[in-house]
């Protein structure tokens, strides 16, 4: 007995739409599976930090010796401040998770001009809230730092003690700290150095130049 012919289209139709509706799963389902492999492989992801602290200064005779990777930010320096000399105060490596957070708190001990020869700490703190590899709209790789904070605490001579605070026979310097930070955003290249900010402190003229270069590293 056959069917009638318009029920045998409808037949047909049906089981055409489940086909393609079948295809259609099979598709989203593969791609949903690619980018949680993808999602995967980007929390596996560790990223190194270089924060290059530098100081600047008229004082002195030449530059210090610096890392070869700077050689580009020196001139970009050399030519944008009315500064003639340069060197590497610290340099601070870190290793942070691809779109993870970092803190760091360390203090520098400098010298204060002064007959005792105090020697008084600085006081440090880099914050990253957030640093995440990203890809820009002409493909190349880029880092996006969300939250990027620097604070320091630096000493400085405001006066010398009188016969009360001496050291040996000798008046001994009256140290205050004073306050300097930055907080700002940013996107980079991959690998690259930038200047971040500039800082300056005290009333000696001299500025802390902040340096930073992200690039990802092996697991």
């Amino acid at each position: 007995m056959n069917m009638p012919k318009t029920f045998t289209r409808i037949l047909f139709v049906m089981l055409f739409l489940v086909l393609i509706s079948g295809g259609q799963v099979l598709a989203q389902t593969s791609s949903t599976t690619q980018q949680a492999s993808q999602a995967d492989k980007n929390d596996e992801t560790n990223l190194e930090t270089q924060l290059y602290l530098l100081v600047a200064t008229n004082q002195g005779t030449e530059d210090a010796k610096m890392p070869a990777s700077l050689d580009s930010v020196i001139r970009q320096l050399h030519a944008s401040l009315p500064l003639n000399n340069y060197r590497l105060a610290a340099t601070l490596i870190n290793r942070v998770k691809n779109e993870g957070q970092l803190s760091l708190r360390w203090q520098m001990t400098a010298s204060v001009a002064a007959p005792s020869g105090t020697l008084t700490p600085t006081f440090n703190e880099f914050r990253l809230n957030g640093v995440k590899l990203m890809q820009g709209a002409s493909g190349q790789q880029l880092v996006r730092v969300d939250g990027f904070a620097f604070g320091t605490r630096v000493p400085i001579q405001t006066g010398m003690q009188g016969t009360s605070g001496t050291f040996n026979g000798q008046a001994t310097p009256t140290i205050n700290y004073e306050s300097a930070g930055l907080n700002t955003a940013f996107s980079m290249r991959e690998g690259e150095a930038v200047i971040v900010g500039t800082l300056n402190l005290g009333t000696s003229g001299d500025a802390t130049i902040l340096v930073m270069s992200v690039r990802r590293t092996l697991k």
